[in-house]
């Protein structure tokens, strides 16, 4: 299944320890259907110092965001600053995506 939800999107989390908050989609993961969303789901990795190319990565905690379902995530409107569900309406050959709460185009 095609997800609607696209890089650059404002969306909030609606399940799991993060629920509630809101972010910015950084990255999609088509394959797993996974999405990562800047500030949530924090991990912390333990890095050692590796020297690879001619660079070495300095070791310490490295705090990232790991992956999201994108089923526990909808997108934010911009206009009506609710978290609502995504329609699709096509129009002379365009597609554009629309918020199905206040009908406004999302892009």
């Amino acid at each position: 299944m095609k997800v609607k939800i696209r890089k650059g999107d404002n969306v909030e989390i609606i399940g799991g320890a993060d629920k509630g908050t809101r972010g910015e989609v950084i990255k999609l993961l088509p394959k797993t259907s996974q999405i990562v969303v800047q500030g949530v789901n924090l991990r912390k990795k333990h890095q050692r110092q590796v020297q690879s190319g001619g660079r070495t990565v300095n070791p310490g905690i490295i705090e990232f965001e790991g992956p999201v379902h994108y089923s526990n995530v909808m997108i934010v409107c911009p206009k009506c600053d609710e978290p609502s569900r995504i329609g699709i309406k096509r129009e002379d050959g365009e597609v554009t995506r629309v918020c199905k709460r206040c009908e406004t185009d999302l892009g």
